[in-house]
């Protein structure tokens, strides 16, 4: 081809991509790709534009007449993170030897145009940074391959990590963290950006004497992530089945796993974690389920994809004790600070203390594993730093009358503080929640019959209770 034909058929192309009220715009350019790369192959730009969704529609790039690709965007007012994918973290773009490389980066005043040689695929090369071997320790497993979620009706990978003395301590009891973006938490043979460590970290923590944690990894559905871990909708990337995402971890995988290992079941034990989305759809859950939750790691959340974030926070406001651990990097955008800042904020005017909201910017913080990586440790220690007292303690017992009940059913436990209850079915989803005090009665009217546990949390003590309704 002509050259003057080629460089008409880049303007045209450019032209139809670019949007016509924008003229400041940056086109990237792939002009190399590894050999073995598909001929049929779809390549897309996944990145902080995009709240790193591999397969975006509005970021596939168009493949132009010399067999190279290109995408025009509009100028970035902050630094810009991307990498390239054929449709999928688990066909990212690699190093030269096929391990993981870092993200690509644009800086605000850069060039127009941006030319890329993609060095190799993770895939077709041989798999992740760990040269094929996975770093995965021994108290990793992968519970299933295909864990069934009703609510999306979709499968997905499942991982366990299970504290060093889980079996020789046989009557311990754990705290449970439930975490997504399991690709990227173990294993450097999955993750697409280098792993958080999360195993090697748990080890270490108990090796200084923490008394240890389960720790529950859910995969990302990959093309759904986005869809998944938002329940509000943003015009332009999608989201909307947030919502079903957490009830499947609240009403299925949650039960599931209290059945089939020896973990603390109660909010007090029971937390949430999870980075960009997976930090946002965990800020959600947490207001949402304030019964189920009681500590949540909300790292680098993208709450640019939607503000409803902030009016959940004041229509539900707060319901129970919670430990909110916020981080952020300075170098991940430049509204990122003030919207942590303006989330912490809206947590405090609506009911929750200053001790429950731990708000931390690092100056060097990128949206990167690394980062979430460095910052796991401490994070854990400060959600944690009571709950070793609280779960060594002996349980008292609770009073609870009569028992079977129908309407009422009144409770008593030694003091005269108003505690938190939830009653639970056998399925370990909340079917009522409040506020009672001792001595006083809940309804239970609307309770179908059948065998529940009834849970209270005053302070530091827990309280539980096996409850039949007739």
């Amino acid at each position: 081809m002509k050259k003057t034909a080629f460089l008409g058929a880049l303007v045209l192309v450019l032209a139809v991509m670019a949007p016509l009220a924008l003229w400041a715009q940056v086109t990237f350019i792939i002009n190399q790709v590894p050999a073995y790369t598909p001929a049929n192959a779809n390549i897309y730009m996944a990145g902080t534009m995009n709240g790193w969704n591999p397969a975006s529609a509005a970021h596939q790039l168009t493949r132009l007449p010399d067999s190279s690709w290109a995408i025009t965007l509009p100028t970035p007012s902050s630094t810009l993170q991307f990498k390239f994918t054929r449709g999928s973290w688990a066909t990212v773009e690699g190093t030269a030897t096929g391990g993981p490389r870092a993200n690509r980066s644009y800086a605000v005043g850069g060039a127009d145009t941006v030319r890329i040689s993609i060095l190799s695929w993770e895939d077709l090369h041989g798999g992740g940074g760990g040269g094929g071997q996975s770093t995965a320790n021994a108290q990793v497993q992968v519970l299933t391959d295909s864990f069934y979620m009703p609510q999306l009706n979709r499968y997905r990978r499942i991982w366990a990590y299970l504290p060093p003395d889980y079996d020789s301590l046989t009557n311990k009891r754990y705290p449970v963290i439930y975490m997504h973006d399991a690709q990227n938490l173990f294993d450097n043979l999955t993750a697409f950006a280098g792993e958080w460590e999360i195993d090697e970290s748990m080890n270490s923590l108990f090796q200084q004497g923490d008394r240890g944690a389960i720790v529950i990894g859910i995969n990302n559905g990959g093309s759904q992530r986005i869809n998944e871990y938002s329940p509000w909708v943003n015009p332009q990337y999608g989201g909307g089945q947030g919502a079903a995402y957490v009830d499947f971890i609240v009403q299925t995988l949650k039960p599931y796993v209290d059945q089939q290992f020896r973990t603390d079941s109660t909010r007090l034990g029971t937390a949430i974690w999870g980075s960009s989305m997976g930090g946002l759809i965990s800020q959600y859950a947490a207001m949402q389920y304030q019964s189920i939750f009681s500590k949540v790691g909300v790292f680098s959340p993208s709450l640019w994809f939607s503000n409803q974030v902030y009016s959940q926070v004041s229509s539900i406001g707060k319901q129970f004790p919670m430990k909110f651990f916020i981080l952020a990097g300075a170098q991940e955008s430049a509204s990122l600070v003030a919207q942590v800042t303006q989330l912490k904020n809206d947590l405090l005017a609506n009911g929750f203390t200053a001790s429950e909201v731990e708000l931390v910017v690092k100056a060097d913080g990128q949206h990167s594993e690394w980062f979430w990586r460095r910052e796991f440790k401490p994070a854990y220690q400060w959600l944690f730093s009571s709950a070793s007292a609280q779960l060594e303690q002996a349980l008292p017992s609770i009073q609870v009358y009569p028992n079977p009940a129908t309407d009422r059913v009144y409770v008593a436990w030694g003091d005269e503080k108003i505690a938190f209850y939830q009653l639970l079915d056998v399925q370990g989803r909340v079917v009522l929640n409040g506020e009672v005090q001792a001595g006083d009665s809940i309804s239970i009217a609307t309770v179908s019959p059948g065998m529940y546990q009834l849970r209270l949390s005053s302070g530091s003590r827990l309280y539980y209770s096996k409850l039949v309704v007739r």
